[in-house]
């Protein structure tokens, strides 16, 4: 019995080890930071990019969720807003040195439920190192527009077509969509409004 007690007294006195580490703040592989960018009433002759805003900066499971849940859901967001994921120190923009060479995957979405779904899937797999080639990947964009929202997912090296696919085929899996998803490069988006894609799956 004396043996019995003493092990309780143990185990609430002595913090184990398990309940040390559910203590610790959960590490992410990379840090990342939110991005908000609201075009619904530009200033005029404003340059693109002049509204983007950069929100917050983390490297940790609980402060993504903590976020996530107060803030980052794209069915909150007015038409013609945007929020990004993007890498520490990577700007959603074409012209950073990061993205200029790269291009974008995009799926349309019909419904803010589904689009609020698809987007936390995707946060998940990106702070998640989900991807093979997760090197490769920028980070991702929520667009809520009127008649249809649209997720990008940015990558940084458009001609290597390989690592594109396995992107591709990869977000589309954990998107679980049935329709066709394309890729289109940042310089013919430049160049042209009604660009075509370079790839699909």
């Amino acid at each position: 019995m004396a043996c019995e007690e003493a092990a309780i007294e143990a185990t609430i006195t002595e913090p184990t080890t398990v309940a040390i580490e559910q203590q610790l703040p959960h590490k992410l592989e990379r840090k990342w930071t939110f991005w908000f960018d609201n075009q619904s009433k530009p200033k005029q002759g404003a340059a693109w990019g002049t509204s983007l805003r950069n929100i917050f900066t983390f490297d940790t499971v609980e402060e993504f969720w903590c976020l996530y849940d107060q803030i980052f859901k794209p069915s909150k967001l007015t038409a013609n807003a945007d929020f990004h994921l993007f890498k520490a120190g990577v700007e959603p923009k074409w012209e950073d040195p990061e993205c200029a060479n790269g291009g974008k995957w995009s799926v349309t979405c019909s419904r803010k439920a589904m689009l609020d779904t698809m987007w936390l899937e995707t946060l998940m797999a990106l702070i998640g190192e989900q991807f093979d080639d997760s090197g490769d990947i920028c980070g991702v964009v929520a667009s809520v527009r009127q008649r249809q929202d649209k997720l990008a997912l940015w990558t940084k090296s458009a001609t290597n077509e390989a690592a594109q696919m396995g992107i591709g085929k990869k977000w589309k899996e954990l998107l679980d969509v049935t329709d066709k998803i394309t890729y289109s490069f940042h310089d013919d988006s430049r160049r042209d409004r009604s660009v075509k894609s370079r790839y699909n799956v």
